[in-house]
């Protein structure tokens, strides 16, 4: 494979990290709002599993000190293409520049642990419906 695939595929896994990340994110904040806004599609069984199991996994790896999958391919990828770091396209410079940055690493888990907390208590303070058959 061409250089310039790796970097393509190292640069889709970093939109598809951030999305994830914003997912993540303003999954939260959409169902906090939903609730005041008395929006029913918040209380989606499979949205709202879906973003528990996200977090959960986050947390998981923190606490265990696992990288993300994502992050380890798109190393990988962006090695293959013989590339030095995070200096390359558009895309990645400013994504990466959003979604990686520098603190010790037990910031990251009491941040990930406590989001994880809100999101689970966001199950008992907006209660999801039931899965449709």
């Amino acid at each position: 494979m061409s250089p310039e695939l790796y970097l393509l595929l190292a640069d889709s896994l970093l939109v598809l990290h951030v999305l994830l990340v914003g997912f993540v994110i303003f999954g939260l904040v959409t169902v906090f709002l939903g609730r005041l806004l008395h929006w029913r599609w918040v209380r989606n069984f499979w949205f709202r599993v879906t973003h528990l199991v996200v977090i959960a996994i986050v947390v998981l790896q923190a606490w265990l000190g696992v990288l993300c999958p994502l992050t380890v391919w798109e190393m990988e990828l962006r090695e293959r293409a013989g590339a030095a770091g995070y200096e390359g396209s558009f895309i990645q410079h400013w994504l990466q520049s959003l979604l990686y940055y520098s603190a010790p690493e037990w910031v990251f888990i009491l941040v990930y642990t406590v989001f994880g907390g809100v999101v689970l208590a966001s199950w008992f303070l907006v209660r999801p419906g039931r899965p449709r058959k």
